[in-house]
């Protein structure tokens, strides 16, 4: 058992390396990764900044960490883009004809699209800092915040593995992906709070598992959380609620992607 976990992590971190000097050899995908949220950082925080209103707190504060969300949100598109394009060009039956642990595969990939996520973190912190957002809580509970929001990512990262898997075109990956990610980014509290939505939107918004993980970075934040006076359940406990909806994510979205890659791979 050891020996396995030991050939698992060794084939990952080679996997990993690989998808690194790929990056570094392509830096417009950084360039992709880092323009994007800083534009949604600067639209969000001018465009609406003046004009709308958040309980017990401002604008600024309270949208970064919606806008951190909806990143994470989108590793579905880049990763199952990803991993349809490896499917499409060869690159999976090549892996497959390799003395290698087959979940390396799946799991180097995560990973490394969990670092384009970090990058993508870095480059909004300091224009979230510009626009005038603001950490109102101790060291740890910021970095438990950060923490928080790449288990996002990493869940994020392995529904796009099985969407690309899945789907195993790239354009379909994207329109399906987005079709995913749209409703959980919009009908949410992720960019607008929950008092501003009509009755039927707003309990949608209060249920939607986004909401409970962005409300949570909030809460780790000291930002404010535009929260009624009688929010639902997972908004009273939001860090472990977002803590167990993350992991009961993962531990069902892991084992049907890697069952979808063995298929793959089969044929």
């Amino acid at each position: 058992m050891s020996s396995a976990y030991s050939d698992l992590l060794s084939d990952s971190a080679a996997l990993f390396g690989r998808h690194m000097t790929h990056l570094k050899r392509t830096p417009q995908k950084i360039i992709a990764v880092t323009l994007m949220p800083i534009m949604f950082v600067v639209l969000f925080g001018y465009l609406f900044g003046s004009s709308m209103q958040v309980p017990q707190g401002n604008y600024h504060e309270y949208i970064m960490a919606g806008i951190f969300a909806q990143m994470m949100l989108s590793g579905i598109i880049n990763t199952g883009v990803g991993v349809a394009e490896d499917l499409r060009n060869g690159l999976v039956e090549r892996f497959r004809s390799l003395p290698m642990v087959q979940l390396s595969v799946l799991v180097g990939r995560t990973v490394s699209d969990l670092v384009l996520n970090a990058i993508s973190c870095a480059a909004m912190i300091p224009v979230g800092f510009l626009i005038g957002w603001r950490l109102h809580a101790d060291v740890l509970d910021v970095v438990a915040g950060f923490l928080l929001l790449m288990f996002l990512g990493y869940a994020m990262a392995w529904l796009g593995v099985l969407t690309g898997l899945a789907l195993r075109d790239p354009q379909s990956v994207n329109s399906v992906a987005m079709v995913i990610t749209m409703p959980l980014a919009f009908l949410s509290a992720t960019f607008y709070p929950l008092g501003n939505l009509p009755g039927w939107l707003s309990t949608v918004a209060e249920w939607n598992p986004v909401t409970t993980v962005v409300t949570a970075m909030r809460e780790l934040w000291g930002n404010p959380t535009g929260l009624g006076s009688d929010p639902a359940f997972p908004l009273r406990n939001p860090v472990p609620c977002a803590l167990i909806l993350i992991a009961v994510l993962l531990a069902v979205v892991v084992p049907l992607a890697n069952r979808a890659y063995r298929r793959a791979t089969a044929q």
